[in-house]
């Protein structure tokens, strides 16, 4: 989008606030049209920026008055930079405050001020970094007991009755005095907590009448009355426990850090954001999984399930919707330029489910390898300190409700929402079921039985479906095809050309490109006998047969075609034809120009070439070196188009002479994807401990020798999605700010390593000992 003086803003009624170029607003009816307190966006909010992120994933709301961010990518690079993205307007009211509510509030000496979630730098991470270790992984483990106590407590409240609401029994109390004990805030005022809970959060995200605001401000204002109250009975009782007790001994040892009014102001805040956000994502949690029956059944049978579905309950419907930032200066975000002081409302629910990040985003699966990689929580430095406190929660929750009334199911009623921009849960949630069937009446040591989950985000290793091989086929020689569809025959995820997954047989967990067409019922795979390999293709070609049961990860893309470019040359080395064949029918789809290039030992080797020369005909290439016949690389990186991309898989060998021919030509040229690994363990005696400054959230890790720095970041909280931890697949890449960076991934091309501007978490060190920092 062109904008003439695009670092100022130039308001037009009911329009876009910056002058444009002729015809270059990236305007639209639907734009216009889009309003988050009423019609689809309160029903669905990720169904309802579909068409945004298809089509103008960042555009301005006239009704709204903010700029809306729909997009995955996007929305992370604004929580990113909190500096050229401010949260300063986190926190405000969304629709301004009248007169006469102004007046009320200041009537009960209400002065909120900056809190964790507001504040801008270097007053933020100062004030995180030291109150930061109660949320440690480590120091959440002793919560656990009470947790599943006062859980079990509510259940047994109401086991035996068959209907009740889950918000009124259970979901909003536990999540509360679960806050409040953790903050050491008195737990007697339950109902008065709720009715604040509510007022707080229409007052900042709703869109109350005037009426309405008046009575929202004796609330807002009450609220804040109580919460000077407790902070004056916390400071009488010095050695109390509690985050808040330990708030106010830090206001007293470092009062220029965590300030007076900063105390006042992040009590009010906490109280709500430590129990609102867990009891509304429980609830949701429980919905969408009654919902989605299979799901619920699966985890009944399986709770090692639970911390993955848990993740993706999160992701397809979190509490937390949407956030707001707000520009300090001119910024470009998804094509689009903004001025200073544009106001943002970032949607994380749409990124959530963009397809760009989630193969079939719009999919609820429990087995998505990558939920952990929502947005719910934000990201960066700025990401919600109790996300761990949240997920212990809905842990314990799923696995005694699924382990003692597997029957429950969803009584028939109609869900009620609080109209506002950010959070979202149902108001009630009823639920019944049959008590005669209760299990625990049969085997009464139900009741106790229990699963222990470690806090944190959940191992990929730990999230597998169960699949079934339906067919068997000799693809060519030394190459095995498989056909795998779901146990219990539901439809496999969707998947984009070049995504693959990870079969799992016994010990042996090996990653294969999905190469069938994409609207095929099953997945198909092919898999190259490997004479020097470790065992694990000749372990499948020697033991799978039609209805092996095995277990599958993914599909995952880390492979993506760019559907943007003038035309493709896809260039297949032996096994590499896997990825480069669903490109191809993808291309073929799309009608766009591609040629394809594939060499391999003999034709008796190569497999698909029957299928390739009846679906692709005259735009496939073969070369046989049996036959003489090579690829000449050179001539056809010479010949590439303008604005041509370049597809490859195959050897080692293959991919660096492509290096070298495409190293002058423009960035975007040459994609690639390698089909072997290299050695990647770590050699303590070989190698250097260092430190790494961790920029987006201001923390300073030491690695050691003996660990990579992918175990290092994830031992201090910080969630970083790995897939093959052996440099090949790219999925825990993280941005170099500064620093010389020892590369040992297969991922990178020559020229990115030597940009020194991104590394792979899961092998790659920083060069002799030193000391790195990163965007993370």
């Amino acid at each position: 989008m062109t904008i003439e003086n695009s670092t100022q803003a130039q308001p037009t009624r009911g329009g876009c606030p910056v002058r444009h170029s002729e015809g270059a607003c990236p305007a639209s009816a639907l734009a216009a049209a889009f309003d988050p307190f009423e019609g689809p966006y309160q029903v669905d909010p990720a169904e309802a920026l579909r068409w945004s992120r298809d089509q103008l994933p960042v555009f301005y709301s006239p009704k709204l008055g903010y700029w809306i961010v729909s997009r995955y990518d996007d929305i992370k690079s604004v929580f990113r930079d909190n500096v050229l993205y401010s949260p300063r307007n986190a926190l405000e009211k969304i629709t301004p405050a009248t007169p006469e509510a102004m007046k009320v509030l200041a009537s009960y000496g209400y002065a909120m001020n900056r809190t964790l979630v507001n504040e801008d730098e270097p007053a933020h991470m100062e004030r995180r970094r030291v109150l930061l270790d109660h949320f440690l992984p480590e120091n959440l483990e002793a919560k656990q007991e009470m947790v599943r106590r006062l859980t079990r407590e509510k259940i047994d409240g109401f086991i035996d009755r068959g209907r009740v609401d889950l918000v009124e029994e259970m979901l909003y109390e536990v999540p509360l005095t679960i806050a409040l004990h953790f903050l050491g805030v008195p737990e007697d005022e339950i109902e008065r907590m709720r009715s604040f809970a509510v007022a707080h959060a229409v007052n900042t995200w709703g869109r109350p009448t005037p009426e309405q605001q008046v009575e929202v401000a004796h609330a807002v204002g009450r609220f804040w009355q109580y919460a000077g109250e407790v902070i004056e009975k916390m400071r009488a009782d010095p050695d109390g426990e509690g985050w808040m007790h330990y708030t106010i001994r830090k206001n007293a040892e470092i009062p220029e850090i965590v300030t007076d009014s900063y105390v006042h102001s992040m009590m009010m805040a906490i109280i709500v954001a430590a129990h609102e956000t867990t009891s509304l994502a429980s609830t949701n949690m429980f919905k969408t999984l009654l919902t989605h029956r299979d799901a619920w059944e699966d985890v009944c049978a399986d709770p090692s399930l639970i911390p993955n579905a848990v993740e993706e309950c999160l992701r397809y419907a979190g509490s937390m919707v949407a956030w707001r930032r707000e520009t300090t200066a001119a910024a470009q975000l998804g094509g689009v330029e903004l001025p200073a002081g544009a106001k943002l409302l970032i949607v994380q629910a749409s990124g959530n489910q963009d397809e760009r990040h989630f193969e079939d985003g719009d999919r609820f699966d429990i087995y998505r390898d990558n939920a952990v990689e929502h947005l719910t929580f934000g990201y960066g430095s700025h990401q919600c300190l109790g996300k761990n406190i949240g997920r212990l929660e809905m842990r314990i929750f799923l696995e005694e409700m699924s382990r003692r009334l597997p029957h429950l199911r969803l009584a028939e009623q109609e869900f009620t929402y609080l109209p506002n921009t950010s959070f979202r849960g149902p108001n009630n949630l009823w639920v019944e079921w049959d008590p005669e069937h209760n299990p625990e009446r049969a085997n009464p040591a139900l009741r106790r039985g229990s699963v222990h989950f470690p806090v944190g985000a959940p191992l990929r290793k730990e999230i597998a479906r169960k699949v079934r091989v339906s067919a068997v086929r000799q693809e060519a020689g030394g190459v095995l095809g498989l056909t795998l569809e779901d146990v219990r025959g539901r439809p496999l995820p969707r998947w984009s050309a070049g995504a693959h997954g990870e079969l799992c047989l016994g010990e042996y967990e090996r990653k294969y490109s999905l190469c069938g067409r994409p609207d095929a019922p099953g997945y198909d795979v092919a898999i190259l006998l490997e004479e020097q390999g470790r065992g694990g293709s000749r372990h499948i070609h020697e033991v799978v047969r039609p209805g092996t049961e095995l277990k599958l990860r993914g599909p995952n893309n880390l492979f993506r075609l760019d559907e943007s470019a003038r035309s493709y040359v896809l260039i297949a080395g032996g096994i590499g034809i896997t990825p480069i064949l669903a490109m191809a029918d993808r291309l073929k789809m799309l009608g766009r120009d591609y040629v394809i290039h594939y060499a391999g030992r003999s034709r008796a080797s190569m497999a698909f070439l029957a299928r390739l020369e009846s679906d692709h005909g005259g735009r496939v290439r073969i070369y046989s070196k049996q036959e003489g016949e090579r690829a000449d690389l050179p001539a056809i990186v010479d010949s590439l188009a303008e604005g041509a991309q370049i597809y490859a898989c195959g050897p080692a060998r293959m991919i660096r002479a492509l290096e070298d021919l495409c190293a002058e030509l423009p960035g975007n040229t040459l994609h690639f994807e390698h089909f072997s690994a290299q050695g990647s363990g770590l050699d303590p005696e070989k190698e250097s401990a260092f430190e790494v400054e961790l920029m987006d959230s201001g923390l300073t890790v030491a690695v050691a020798a003996d660990t990579t720095l992918l175990e290092a970041i994830r031992a201090v909280g910080i969630d970083l999605a790995s897939d093959c931890c052996e440099g090949l697949c790219g999925s825990c890449e993280v941005s170099v700010l500064e620093g010389e960076i020892d590369h040992r991934d297969l991922v990178l091309t020559r020229a990115e390593r030597a940009e020194n501007r991104r590394m792979m978490a899961c092998c790659s060190r920083a060069k002799s000992g030193g000391r790195i920092k990163l965007a993370l």
